[in-house]
């Protein structure tokens, strides 16, 4: 298994005008610092709130991509969320779930994705396109995959707990969602 910095930069580095949202947390953290761009959207707060942003930029931009990074516990956090993904089925939506089992931001604490397999409830909710990594080579393929298929998609990637040594995001909020509506205008 790779860490989420490593998983993070390998799906990085394959969008290209994609809009992506990225959960609260060390993920936006260590998304900043490996590459920073206006089409990111970074959480700094709102725990669970990723894929609701990412469900709407998709359908209000149906002929765009739309990429989410989500953690485990952000996930687990606003669940209602796969299923109106699921009910609703916008095709240009990818959802990646980086799922180290853990609480990762808030010190490691278990969370439940340990006994709910997050990747059969977005099945059973709807999902189009759902799969399970744990390999960087299969996380690159899988990605490829799902950007060029109809969704929505979600990717589950396990990870390790392992965390970068990663400042804030030194935006504030307000400066990150002017830069991300311009950038997806």
């Amino acid at each position: 298994m790779q860490s989420r910095a490593r998983a993070i930069q390998a799906l990085l580095d394959l969008v290209s005008d994609q809009p992506v949202i990225i959960c609260n947390g060390f993920a936006s953290r260590e998304a900043f610092k490996v590459k920073d761009r206006p089409e990111n959207f970074y959480m700094t707060g709102s725990m669970g709130m990723a894929a609701a942003i990412g469900l709407g930029v998709a359908l209000n931009k149906p002929q765009k991509k739309v990429v989410v990074l989500d953690g485990d516990g952000n996930v687990l956090m606003g669940l209602g969320t796969l299923a109106t993904v699921g009910a609703l089925k916008p095709k240009n939506f990818i959802h990646v779930v980086l799922d180290n089992e853990v609480y990762g931001s808030g010190g490691n604490q278990p969370s439940y994705s340990r006994v709910v397999k997050l990747d059969q409830v977005a099945k059973a909710a709807g999902y189009v396109n759902v799969e399970r990594v744990r390999e960087r080579e299969d996380l690159v393929y899988e990605f490829k995959d799902m950007l060029g298929k109809d969704g929505p998609s979600l990717l589950l990637v396990k990870i390790t707990e392992q965390v970068e040594d990663v400042p804030w995001v030194p935006l504030p909020p307000a400066q990150i969602a002017e830069r991300f509506r311009k950038a997806i205008e």
